[in-house]
């Protein structure tokens, strides 16, 4: 089944080349574990999900790119053709002369809507090319003008005229020292509209990222570049194929195949409240977890420690929470690796101190000028201040 992925401004763009680039890379890579007729199933299964053909042979990402400067996009389908081995299809680009300014409501509010018929038929044709159509995957800043606020106004879209399909957004996550002034207006205007459009987000933080440039890959001076080449691999690791659970020499087509869906139920949870948001969290429950292994090993590799209860929350069993993908055939250079997705309190801090930055700055009235006279009114702040320390409550009460 094949995911459509839409990349948006310049971040989008940025790591959806490298994704695209990581995964094309690691299904022509050899592997002497694995028979030829394995590494065919497992090249065939990555292209049908993540690359059209054209007559040459010469395969055409399944994407669709927009930004409103057409700087970053022309980069972007640039460096694609250059790599011999894979593009971008012709008239899969959307931009404009004139971005978003950091802003949020510019982005959501004018751009997005004056655009909306052009994005959403780019869109609709690549859906179209697929065979079987499994979802979008949408990468894109939570901070910024362009890929956030526009980047949730398509997802807002998306939701709209196709409900049955898995919308996952991949968002990453600003630096804590801040980027922009207003970083913290946009991250929760962004992260409160996809709660609400959204049926899985992908969190990166950048911080988090860094760390590995500088401890795990010694890089000195560590650029976007490489930043966006350690995203790229993690998200390669985990949407290349797997083994179904089926059998151990089919790949499962549904790229996406977790439970995105889970509720706790009505009864028995402790009631949301202020409290809950001063909870010291010396433990990270969680409500799911999915272990990917991928390589050498992968057979006797011991899981049983991510099946204890005590990880979990208590309505939740861990034979229904705990889910473990295998295959013996490597990810890119990698011997052997493991990759975790989990669904977790791990972002309860980090997103709780994002809606006390903003509130302090809301409560003075600071740059609010900025987004009002785009159409995002006080009461669109306070929806989404509300949403989220809702959020926050619901996790902690894990």
């Amino acid at each position: 089944m094949s995911i459509v992925t839409v990349q948006l401004g310049q971040c989008g763009n940025q790591i959806g080349f490298e994704v695209f680039d990581a995964l094309l890379s690691d299904s022509h890579s050899s592997q002497g574990l694995c028979s030829k007729r394995e590494n065919e199933a497992y090249q065939a299964s990555c292209k049908e999900r993540f690359f059209s053909e054209e007559e040459n042979g010469v395969p055409i990402a399944r994407a669709v790119l927009i930004d409103m400067e057409p700087k970053v996009i022309n980069q972007t389908l640039s460096k694609a053709a250059q790599s011999g081995q894979w593009k971008y299809g012709q008239h899969a680009c959307f931009c404009q002369k004139q971005g978003s300014g950091n802003n949020w409501a510019y982005g959501y509010s004018v751009h997005g809507p004056r655009h909306e018929e052009s994005i959403m038929n780019l869109i609709r044709k690549e859906v179209e090319k697929c065979d079987s159509f499994s979802g979008f995957f949408i990468i894109m800043s939570m901070a910024g003008g362009t890929g956030s606020g526009i980047g949730a106004f398509v997802t807002q879209n998306l939701q709209d005229q196709y409900s049955n399909s898995l919308k996952m957004n991949q968002i990453i996550w600003p630096y804590g020292t801040g980027e922009v002034i207003v970083q913290n207006y946009n991250s929760i205007l962004t992260l409160s509209h996809l709660y609400r459009s959204s049926d899985a987000l992908l969190i990166h933080e950048n911080d988090a990222v860094h760390k590995i440039c500088a401890k795990l890959m010694n890089i000195k001076q560590i650029s976007f570049s490489d930043i966006n080449q350690v995203l790229a691999h993690q998200l390669g690791s985990v949407f290349q194929p797997t083994y179904s659970a089926e059998s151990s020499f089919h790949y499962r087509r549904n790229p996406l195949g977790i439970d995105w869906h889970v509720r706790p139920p009505l009864s028995g949870l402790p009631p949301l409240g202020k409290m809950s948001l001063n909870k010291d969290l010396h433990f990270n429950t969680s409500i799911a977890n999915l272990v990917i292994l991928r390589g050498k090993d992968v057979q006797s590799a011991d899981v049983e420690g991510f099946k204890d209860p005590a990880l979990y929350t208590s309505w939740l069993k861990p034979v229904n929470a705990f889910n473990v993908w295998k295959t013996r055939r490597a990810f890119s250079k990698y011997e052997k690796s493991a990759v975790l997705v989990s669904n977790s309190q791990f972002l309860v801090k980090p997103l709780d101190m994002i809606v006390g930055k903003a509130w302090n700055m809301f409560a003075s009235k600071a740059y609010i000028h900025q987004y009002t006279k785009f159409g995002i009114e006080e009461e669109d702040f306070l929806d989404s201040f509300t949403s989220l320390e809702q959020v926050v409550a619901s996790y902690c009460n894990l």
